[in-house]
């Protein structure tokens, strides 16, 4: 397809300018059409012959044969004129033309009256006023070469338009595909209007432009043809005033560019004079791109922001490719490219881009990079009351914590900053956020997108106690005071007082709610009843009560009349009988008591049988528990145990049944006492024994 435009372009749109002399003829290349305005004669006014007299507005052209076969062409005159012609040859020379084999010189009188060969005409000449214009065809073989010579016989002046027909063609080296084996490429790109010239771009206007730097191109690698370039279509086709150097170029003037063969065999070759033009104009390529501003945000004042530069618009076209470089140094050598213009870290400063459009031309734009006012944050601290299901946690609300006072600013909150960086694991219930002591991050955006980051401390205030509101002991029978102290807010006794202090208190448990602040702890207090003393052991010996004491709170008292008191707990020179002991701990309570018997005492016994002082006998202590009467000798050793089995007695005997010599003996009752406790107890002493002989 590239190649048919081509071919259309040259030449269909080729017209072409002759000199008006034989000698000087243009050649025709190929058949293609022939328009010219001829104005005038040449140098020379030539001998012309047949039906021809004189020349008036003319031209001569040249033309050899290619393939054989008939050859017609016909001339529309463009107005109201009578253009006449001839052709001579074949192979003659302008001096030995002679006399033409083909002529009309027919009268046209309007617009568009047609003359020329045709298929159908049998005359080979019509002189004025004769036939219609046409005459027969030609015959042609390939390789013969002719002259056509047409004039404007009328003295206005206007052009014509020939086209060839026939089967035989015309040769061309621009249509033999041995001579020129691959298309020539027309400079530059068509035209919005395909009609007008092509276009080469140039990136400033005017411009200084060597046209040799398009020859290349046009010619495509076919040899023995060459270009030149020429400011005027006539000295395209003739050759004339090239173009030999640079010179300054604007975007209004049309030029031509003329393709010429030299057969490389032949330097008289007849397809040596075949040109084939086309024109171009330049068109302003120049760009202007413009500064521009990238602002984007910094942060969290980290110092930097990332710009996409491809943003920055810096020109409108869209076919344009950029490069962009931190300095301009680096982009006039080209050196250190940012590879990563949509996410270049930066912090503020300027960014140079290189644009190049699709023809080449290259422009600069500066891209200052600045950053969106920061969004102003301030740290923060959150206090909150304990929870009191676990003291170490409060509830918190973060969105109480005033961070910025910036309007219109969001804020989200993170357990982290890395969190609040990547905007992951938001905390969802910001109004109650259950945390110990620690910190949480608040990020605080504005309608720009930018962000900052807050710290906010969370401080749990933990419960606040009574130091001096103590458990307390008391006697079961008493009452006592609970004081919570002072320094608090408020006080709510279990009891429903609000004082600092409650009284007429018995043994229980209390609590009291104590405010400090905003907060409320709740602390609970015990009375206790103090424990009792208890007798564990009373030993009795002769006449002295030792009571031992378990329980209550030493130092214990001891009484034998509840009045009396004393720090011991033994009792001496007590009587025989029925007494009462009565202990008391330091609480000084309701004290309690315990009977005590002190036997009556028989230090002397002589079991001679008579009857008197036989025996010792405890058995009125029969209904006390566990009750044992043991005898001992004086070295320690168990003699005798009276018991139930034996009446609880002693005759004076040893185990085995016999008397015991005469001497003293130690003795001890123990029994446990019928009381809640089981009181134990134990009576000791000695005693004489007189056996006789």
């Amino acid at each position: 397809m590239r190649k048919n435009l081509l071919f259309i372009l040259l030449f269909v749109s080729q017209i072409f300018f002759s000199q008006a002399d034989c000698s000087t003829a243009l050649a025709v290349c190929g058949n293609s059409n022939i328009t010219y305005t001829p104005s005038g004669i040449g140098s020379v006014n030539e001998t012309l012959g047949g039906c021809l007299q004189m020349e008036h507005n003319s031209a001569w052209y040249s033309f050899t044969i290619a393939t054989g076969g008939t050859l017609t062409f016909e001339i529309n005159p463009t107005g109201p004129v009578d253009y006449d012609w001839a052709i001579y040859g074949p192979n003659k020379t302008c001096a030995t033309r002679g006399t033409p084999i083909r002529c009309s010189s027919n009268d046209g009188t309007t617009a568009g009256y047609p003359t020329g060969m045709n298929m159908t005409s049998t005359d080979t000449t019509e002189g004025p006023g004769v036939g219609d214009g046409f005459v027969k065809y030609m015959d042609v073989l390939p390789g013969e070469t002719y002259y056509l010579y047409l004039d404007n016989f009328s003295p206005t002046v206007f052009s014509f338009d020939l086209t060839w027909g026939g089967t035989a063609t015309l040769a061309s080296p621009f249509t033999d595909p041995t001579i020129q084996p691959h298309p020539f490429m027309p400079p530059g790109n068509p035209a919005a209007n395909p009609a007008d010239p092509r276009e080469v771009v140039i990136c400033t206007n005017p411009a200084v432009f060597d046209f040799s730097l398009l020859s290349s191109g046009i010619i495509n690698g076919n040899q023995n043809f060459t270009v030149t370039y020429h400011t005027s279509q006539n000295d395209a086709l003739t050759g004339s005033n090239p173009i030999t150097a640079p010179i300054s170029v604007n975007t209004t003037t049309i030029y031509y560019y003329s393709i010429s063969y030299t057969d490389p065999t032949n330097p008289v070759n007849q397809l040596n004079k075949c040109k084939q033009i086309g024109t171009f104009k330049f068109k302003d390529g120049s760009i202007h791109p413009y500064n521009a501003l990238l602002t984007q945000c910094n942060n969290n004042n980290a110092g930097t922001a990332i710009f996409d530069l491809t943003t920055a618009d810096v020109i409108l076209d869209p076919t344009v490719t950029k490069k962009y470089y931190n300095t301009l140094s680096d982009l006039n050598a080209g050196i250190n490219e940012i590879t990563t213009p949509t996410a270049f870290v930066s912090a503020e400063g300027k960014i140079y881009v290189k644009i190049t459009t699709p023809f080449g031309c290259t422009g600069i734009a500066e891209i200052t990079l600045k950053f969106y006012p920061v969004v102003v944050v301030n740290d923060a601290i959150l206090r909150s009351c304990f929870i009191e299901a676990n003291p170490s946690t409060a509830s918190f609300n973060l969105i109480s914590a005033v961070v910025t006072t910036q309007l219109g600013a969001v804020k989200k909150y993170y357990p982290s900053l890395t969190d609040a960086i990547n905007q992951t694991n938001e905390i969802a219930t910001p109004a109650a956020y259950i945390a110990p002591n620690g910190v949480i991050y608040v990020r605080v955006s504005n309608a720009n997108g930018c962000y900052n980051i807050a710290k906010v401390t969370l401080v749990v205030i933990p419960p606040v106690y009574s130091n001096v509101l103590k458990d307390k002991v008391i006697c079961i029978e008493d009452k006592t005071t609970l004081d919570a102290g002072p320094g608090f807010n408020g006080y709510e006794w279990s009891t429903g007082a609000t004082t600092q202090a409650i009284s007429n208190v018995g043994v229980g448990t209390y609590w009291v709610k104590l405010k400090t602040g905003d907060c409320i702890v709740q602390q609970a207090v015990k009375v206790y009843s103090s424990g009792q003393p208890v007798v564990s052991t009373i030993d009795i010996s002769s006449s002295t009560i030792t009571v031992y004491v378990i329980g209550g709170t030493p130092p214990y008292q001891y009484s034998m009349d509840a009045i009396n008191w004393q720090d011991s707990n033994v009792f001496t020179n007590i009587s025989r009988g029925d007494h009462t002991v009565f202990i008391k701990d330091a609480y000084d309570c309701e004290p309690i008591q315990i009977d005590v018997v002190v036997p009556n005492l028989i230090n002397v016994i002589t079991p001679n049988g008579d009857g008197i002082n036989d025996v010792v006998d405890y058995s009125a202590l029969a209904h006390k528990q566990n009750l044992v009467f043991s005898i001992f000798d004086r070295y320690g050793n168990k003699i005798h145990q009276a018991d139930k089995s034996n009446g609880y007695k002693w005759d004076g005997t040893a185990k085995g049944g016999g008397k015991v010599p005469t001497g003293n003996y130690w003795y001890s009752v123990t029994w446990n006492e019928n009381d809640k406790k089981n009181t134990a107890f134990k009576f000791s002493g000695w005693i004489m024994v007189k056996n006789r002989e």
